[in-house]
């Protein structure tokens, strides 16, 4: 099974592109943002309901992914993301999803921090609350004891952090 690493954290923090130059850097599988694809592909609003659509999506994609993986794949989020933002948004999320997303937990989260400028979309609703966002989190991958490494400064900055946290654990032992 190949080494799973996750780009998450709030909205406007780089994990696209910084998923997607890891992906290039190391030759290997991207699994893009599920979400972000049924939203812009919804004509109205998300709701409560969608939260099964959108986990369903999610593990589908990675399924795929999973499925052309060698050695390692890089996600543009995961079922941490969908469990978060239900929870903000809709104040709870079905057990379900939470028992999938700790079943197929990263190897490595990298946890976007909020110190880059916001960057405005049609599907991004949260620029003030981002030390919100974040803290929610961080407590999520405390909360299920997930490997993290906290991504700071600026583009470049945070790519090489990024390439320093991968290395160090594929120099881990069984890895």
């Amino acid at each position: 099974m190949p080494i799973r690493i996750t780009i998450t954290g709030p909205e406007s923090t780089g994990k696209s592109t910084l998923a997607a130059d890891l992906a290039q850097h190391y030759d290997c599988v991207l699994v893009t943002e599920f979400s972000r694809q049924y939203a812009s592909e919804k004509l109205s609003p998300l709701a409560a309901g969608d939260v099964d659509a959108i986990a369903v999506g999610h593990m589908e994609v990675d399924d795929r992914a999973a499925n052309r993986a060698v050695a390692l794949t890089i996600l543009d989020t995961d079922l941490l993301s969908t469990v978060v933002y239900s929870h903000h948004y809709y104040g709870a999320c079905p057990q379900w999803i939470e028992k999938e997303a700790i079943r197929r937990a990263a190897d490595l989260y990298l946890l976007m921090a909020i110190d880059v400028p916001w960057i405005a979309d049609p599907q991004r609703d949260r620029g003030d609350r981002r030390e919100e966002m974040v803290a929610l989190f961080e407590s999520r991958l405390q909360s299920w004891a997930l490997p993290y490494v906290t991504i700071r400064g600026d583009w470049g900055e945070r790519r090489r952090a990024a390439v320093e946290a991968i290395e160090r654990m594929l120099q881990r032992p069984g890895t």
